[in-house]
């Protein structure tokens, strides 16, 4: 299930063995698998993103109130 998201803060993944990369503050996707959730967004420039964290990760942004779901309307 897709679940709308906010980031407000740092919020980084890392592409293979590459540095931190950060998503961008503002509305994104989440879809939680087992072991990772999946998030998307669209960049400044229209381009979108995408990326899997590792689930224990995702929580802690979650629990430090950097990502925060959005509430069904």
């Amino acid at each position: 299930m897709t679940q709308q998201a906010t980031i407000h803060d740092n919020v980084t993944y890392r592409p293979g063995d590459g540095a931190p990369i950060e998503i961008p503050q503002g509305p994104a996707e989440v879809e939680l698998a087992p072991d990772s959730a999946t998030l998307s967004w669209t960049e400044e420039n229209g381009a979108a993103g995408v990326t899997a964290i590792p689930l224990t990760e995702y929580k802690e942004y979650v629990e430090n109130k950097q990502i925060t779901l959005d509430s069904p309307e």
